[in-house]
């Protein structure tokens, strides 16, 4: 016996009051609506309508079943709902926030990809190295950078983001040299204003975990000043990977401490865990993930 059909063709009759009219609802015969009912009955155990030749009314118990059966109806109805718009070609608006230096030069370049996957989706792409409130200000997804907050958002982690400490031939010449993270103090070195790259910087290396208080006359919210300071050669680097790895390739910046790395950071692609995953939002963390993982 098939429970769900069963079950489904009770829920009818009782709605229209009659086997007759729930066999022409039904595409059936009132015969075969019948042994559905009987079958379904026989499986409780329970008998779930009473039966006269002029009317029929629910039992105790079958008008219990008969509320229960339309909730797991409704809710196989829901899931099969949910499964064909999993199949849906995606189609909308997605919105995006991403930090600026993460967003410029990883995600610009990657997201044409993604719109030519999926021609039917439109991006609005906002770029800030704030934490936004994904909900309040109505984004589909955001990418946070660092340790996550006591968050109820959903996450899903990426690869780390990789921190290159480098400074310009400009200024390192005529200076004393770099053997040690410690050394960072008697240099000019170039803040970034939003994390605890503003005043310490952390490095792993032959002896540990190092952290050292460092200062200059620049600091900055966003990554792309501060690499125009550092090419400028006003003082010392330390950036995602993704930022400096042109200059340094062409030789306008070369890296320092290689010994020493600094403990990449976190990266998250978050999303809203009561909002119902669009095709949309599916395609760019998968997107993501692949991308990015």
């Amino acid at each position: 016996m098939d429970r769900l059909q069963a079950m489904a063709v009770f829920v009818r009759t009782v709605e229209l009051g009659s086997f007759s009219a729930a066999a022409d609802a039904l595409l059936m015969s009132p015969q075969l609506v019948g042994k559905h009912v009987q079958r379904l009955e026989q499986h409780l155990g329970v008998q779930l309508l009473l039966r006269t030749t002029r009317r029929q009314s629910l039992t105790d118990f079958g008008r219990t079943f008969y509320d229960r059966a339309k909730i797991i109806l409704a809710e196989v109805e829901a899931a099969e709902g949910l499964a064909a718009e999993t199949q849906a070609a995606p189609t909308g608006r997605l919105r995006i926030n991403a930090p600026v230096s993460f967003g410029m030069n990883t995600l610009a370049p990657a997201l044409p990809d993604y719109m030519k996957a999926h021609p039917q989706v439109a991006v609005e792409l906002t770029l800030s190295n704030r934490a936004v409130d994904l909900v309040d200000e109505g984004y589909d997804a955001v990418f946070r950078i660092g340790v996550l907050s006591d968050s109820q958002l959903m996450a899903r982690a990426l690869a780390p983001y990789e921190l290159v400490l480098c400074a310009a031939p400009a200024y390192l010449d005529g200076r004393a040299p770099l053997t040690s993270p410690l050394d960072l103090q008697e240099h000019e070195c170039l803040g970034f204003s939003h994390t605890e790259l503003r005043s310490h910087w952390t490095f792993e290396g032959p002896e540990g975990r190092v952290v050292v208080p460092v200062s200059g006359r620049l600091m900055v919210d966003h990554g792309e000043p501060l690499l125009c300071a550092a090419l400028a050669g006003l003082g010392v680097l330390l950036q995602p990977a993704e930022v400096v790895r042109a200059p340094i390739a062409q030789g306008r910046l070369v890296r320092l401490l290689e010994d020493y790395k600094a403990p990449p950071r976190p990266l998250h692609l978050l999303y809203a865990p009561d909002r119902r995953v669009t095709p949309k939002l599916r395609s760019f963390i998968t997107f993501a993930v692949e991308r990015f993982g």
